[in-house]
């Protein structure tokens, strides 16, 4: 009888997890393994919730964006008892290995398992915010940073119209990286990312500066970016159950339009591209990346490599250690300032 694989998807869906889905299988059946769906994330290793897996029902979702098995945030270590669901479920279900695709709080928990239940578990790194450490790139930032370009350079097009200062802001919860890559990709006039407070002299000069030669501005900002001038008292905010706040209202763009309109007199506005970016179909790099890390996952069940994570280095999609992939996020580093300083 074949060994059995199940995978699941948790934390926020983008596009790449179709992919890897997709070559978790297909690389897993040609090993000889059966495949299984978790769906809803650990959630559906909890309660034991499954669907069927095979390379027919996964032959076409390579260019579907989200995720087929539904994902949640649900953190199986919140509660004790949810823990012993968990490894009771692995048995029921006869399970071999467990292919765990997320990002930092999907495979810290997946990281947990192994270390303090010897669970056979391996890892394939998903974050659109590409804030994972020991891979230099995770499937979805890619797509996501494409969508956040095109709506920058359409926000481009009716500030020139109407001679506005337009503010973009994007996702991007502890990690500048779409921020960044988006602000530079469109000729953005100004970056603020969580890394930095912002500097809001610097800002305002480069705005009036540009404002001055071409009568508009762009600037990008995180949705996590600190406006330490707006001085106004933060409310107590509902956090996600890996701790998290959950930052649907934060309004950060808003806050910093409002902030430069005041201070320049020129007339400002902010949109949100949100979950936007999250969905559509992934970019040919996100598919080829998905599936490459997808059917790295399953080589090392294959080679009972189990506690690692697929991950790009290089060009290369190698095995790197689960604990070293989620010990510490990894965030815009001051490798990156003197670029900044010279385009913003």
């Amino acid at each position: 009888m074949a060994k059995k694989i199940a995978i699941l998807t948790g934390g926020g869906d983008c596009p790449g997890l179709n992919p890897a889905i997709k070559g978790c299988v297909w690389a897993a059946e040609k090993f000889g393994f059966e495949c299984v769906g978790l769906t809803d994330g650990w959630k559906g290793l909890v309660e034991g919730l499954t669907t069927p897996l095979n390379r027919e029902i996964t032959e076409y979702i390579i260019m579907k964006g989200g995720t087929m098995l539904g994902t949640s945030r649900t953190n199986p270590f919140k509660k004790e008892e949810n823990v012993k669901k968990c490894l009771e479920t692995f048995k029921k279900l006869d399970l071999h290995a467990l292919v765990a695709m997320g990002g930092e709080d999907t495979l810290g928990v997946a990281t947990k398992f192994y270390r303090e239940h010897k669970l056979n578990v391996v890892g394939v790194p998903k974050t659109m915010d590409n804030d994972l450490d020991a891979t230099d790139y995770t499937f979805g930032f890619d797509t996501s940073v494409t969508k956040a370009m095109e709506a920058a350079e359409s926000l481009m097009d009716t500030g020139r119209s109407h001679r506005r200062v337009m503010v973009l802001e994007v996702m991007g919860r502890h990690a500048g990286w779409v921020a960044l890559f988006t602000a530079i990709a469109s000729a953005a006039d100004f970056v603020c990312i969580p890394e930095k407070t912002i500097d809001t002299g610097a800002m305002l000069k480069k705005i009036k500066e540009s404002y001055a030669k071409k009568k508009f501005a762009l600037v990008v900002t995180s949705e996590a970016s600190e406006l330490p001038a707006v001085g106004e008292g933060e409310q107590k905010r509902e956090l996600d159950q890996f701790g998290h706040v959950i930052l649907k209202d934060r309004g950060m763009g808003e806050r910093i339009a409002a902030f430069i309109e005041k201070n320049t007199g020129f007339e400002t506005r902010s949109a949100v591209i949100g979950h936007m970016q999250r969905g559509g179909a992934p970019t040919l790099f996100d598919r080829m990346l998905g599936v490459r890390v997808g059917v790295k996952a399953a080589e090392l069940v294959r080679d009972g490599q189990f506690g690692q994570m697929s991950a790009l280095v290089g060009n290369e999609i190698i095995g790197v250690p689960l604990e070293k992939a989620t010990g510490r996020l990894k965030t815009v580093s001051k490798d990156w300032d003197g670029l900044m300083e010279v385009l913003f």
